[in-house]
């Protein structure tokens, strides 16, 4: 007798579409901000557009690092308000969501303050070897941009919690305000106050409040399944605490590690052996630059608009996969695995395609020397093909595995991948030491190398079925907030 097909309806194509889209929508415009701040700025002074952009693009780093770690909490969020959702415990999916938003405004305070105490120490420790003229934009571009970091701590958390609802038509919206402000903030403060690199950074700044403020402000409507209530009677609970922290730990480490990475191999090819004489000041001192850094910024920006769709799809997989693990049913949860990794295939193949076509009219709105354009170019020859394969696997399948509380693997394997070629073949590959001295194109070689090798990872845990050890969230935890579980098991399941 032949088997039939059972039918799944917890996602109809309908509901997918009106996730995911939004979601694509806000992650183009907050990812192609980047680029059009590094755009805008490189034509704020004469003559100082490759120290201008590549100040923007080294800070832009660090501020990834933060980021990436307020994601990380974001992502335990949405991923247990998921699941929660999914197994219809709302109660318990509304403490949990302000636990989080609470823990992430202070720990973002903390940050702020460590940041702008330490501006000049930070940027001298990872980007010592820069020219001077980048230094001293990258000091007041930090400076102000540390200033936000409380706001995005909230929108993220905020915007985290909406889309486990399948709201992100909301955040959507916001991001289309914010993109706007800030484009407008940026032309006010840089072309009529003529204040540079400081008009960028206070551009961003302004435009990073409105978003923190409406996305909190949609979480306190009473017609929200999940809901924020501002003004009732707060204290933490550490069971619920733990919880977070027994997800948003290891993605908090995968991802602040593989940003660090990044910001590591910038380093590598900002040493002086890279720097060239391109004049003497009026005191006859040598005036450098560096192309390849110009080089990897711009390089960069355009690989991040042929991200724009996979990143969005990638977002939306915690949605989907974190309800569909709360059900309880691992066939649907393999359902829409396959359903997603499809999308993402076709989405991003669109989205690397339009790039490719693009990238010779990208490279030409920079306003950077003939040298540092030449090598962008090269780099992305080389990065979007490999892209083309690979990102769906190195990036969304790690989202599936997040969705199904397999945080550590993913961990452990982003990390040693990392480690290995964003990291160790990049060195091999940059540094005078060895020889091989390639520059932004050894960097690009190390980092695609990371994707085949994080693809190879995650698609093997996912055939290998141990990812499903990990789903059973809430029949571990059938009371999640309530229970009497010890600090002791906590521990234990943490690193069994």
């Amino acid at each position: 007798m032949e088997k039939v097909k059972k039918k799944y309806t917890l996602f109809t194509g309908k509901a997918l579409f009106f996730l995911i889209f939004p979601i694509i929508i806000e992650s183009a415009l907050s990812m192609s901000l980047g680029m059009i701040d590094g755009l805008m700025a490189s034509y704020a002074k004469s003559g100082a557009g490759d120290d201008i952009l590549t100040a923007i693009t080294d800070v832009d780093q660090i501020s990834s690092l933060i980021i990436q770690l307020f994601s990380a909490f974001g992502v335990g969020g949405a991923v247990i308000t998921s699941q929660l959702l999914g197994a219809g415990k709302v109660e318990k999916a509304n403490k949990s969501a302000k636990q989080l938003i609470v823990i992430m405004l202070l720990i973002s305070l903390c940050l702020t303050g460590l940041c702008l105490a330490l501006n000049h120490q930070i940027i001298n420790l990872l980007f010592g070897s820069a020219g001077e003229g980048t230094k001293e934009n990258a000091y007041i571009y930090f400076y102000i941009n540390a200033a936000s970091f409380p706001f995005l701590a909230i929108f993220n958390s905020c915007a985290a919690l909406l889309r486990a609802q399948r709201k992100s038509l909301n955040t959507m919206l916001s991001g289309i305000i914010s993109f706007f402000l800030n484009i407008g903030f940026n032309a006010l403060f840089i072309y009529a106050f003529n204040l540079g690199i400081a008009g960028v950074a206070l551009g961003t700044l302004l435009a990073r409040i409105f978003p923190a403020a409406f996305t909190l402000f949609l979480l306190t409507r009473k017609k929200n399944t999940v809901r924020i209530r501002i003004f009732e009677k707060f204290r933490f609970n550490g069971k619920q605490l733990k919880k977070i922290l027994h997800l948003a730990i290891p993605s908090g480490i995968e991802n602040s590690l593989f940003q660090l990475g990044k910001i590591l191999v910038i380093v590598f090819i900002s040493i002086a052996s890279y720097n060239t004489v391109v004049g003497f000041n009026e005191l006859g001192e040598e005036i450098l630059t560096n192309y390849h850094t110009s080089a990897n910024s711009v390089a960069y920006n355009v690989n991040t608009v042929a991200s724009i769709v996979g990143n969005g799809i990638n977002t939306s997989i915690l949605t989907i996969i974190g309800q569909a693990v709360g059900t309880g049913e691992i066939d649907q949860v393999k359902y829409y695995v396959k359903k997603m990794l499809v999308i993402g295939y076709i989405g991003n193949a669109c989205c690397v395609a339009f790039t490719f076509a693009m990238s010779p009219l990208l490279l030409n709105f920079y306003n950077i020397s003939g040298e540092a354009r030449d090598i962008a170019w090269n780099c992305i020859l080389l990065c979007l093909p490999i892209q083309f394969v690979t990102y769906p696997l190195s990036f969304g399948m790690p989202a599936v595995l997040k969705a199904n509380s397999d945080m550590k693997y993913v961990m452990c394997s982003s990390v040693c991948s990392m480690l290995l070629m964003r990291v160790g073949l990049c060195f091999l590959l940059t540094c005078d030491a060895v020889g091989a001295h390639l520059g932004a194109m050894g960097l690009w070689i190390g980092m695609v190398s990371d994707w085949v090798l994080r693809s190879t990872f995650f698609l093997l845990r996912y055939l290998s079925g141990n990812w499903k050890k990990s789903s059973g969230l809430l029949k571990d935890y059938p009371d999640y907030g309530e229970s009497e579980i010890t600090a002791e098991q906590e521990i234990s399941k943490l690193f069994s």
